[in-house]
């Protein structure tokens, strides 16, 4: 493991990948916390902000272009950000089923799934992590 291809690359990508990476701990913890805690509030709203820095960042990072600056990728955000306001909106209702659904599909689709995505050859946390270029 090396974190030099991570220093080196733009500073969108380096916060990108550091809130990333916090919200994955934060989200795990999420899991093994008492549910409605004030413990799982607080790390909620951690989590929450986390997922939009990470959201928001990758509207900075245009490493991969398919329509014009843009990717596919940067539609996961939008959905993201539109996602979080549901699952803060369901909280706040005490709509716990939907605020529970919602958050675990952004887990696994906001973070989960897109993270499995960055380790493949040639990205750079393939190369923080496994080595290699």
């Amino acid at each position: 493991m090396t974190l030099q291809p991570l220093l080196a690359s733009s500073v969108a990508i380096q916060i990108h990948a550091l809130a990333a990476t916090l919200a994955l701990a934060v989200g795990v913890g999420q899991f093994l916390l008492p549910r409605g805690s004030r413990i799982h509030k607080l790390s909620g709203w951690t989590w929450v902000v986390l997922m939009t820095v990470a959201a928001v960042s990758s509207f900075f990072i245009h490493s991969m272009q398919v329509i014009g600056i843009w990717s596919p990728i940067h539609l996961l955000s939008i959905y993201t950000l539109g996602m979080l306001g549901v699952a803060v909106v369901a909280a706040r209702r005490h709509a716990v089923r939907t605020h529970r659904h919602t958050m675990i599909l952004l887990f696994v689709f906001g973070l989960l799934v897109p993270g499995a995505f960055t380790l493949v050859p040639g990205r750079i946390m393939h190369a923080v992590l496994l080595g290699g270029g």
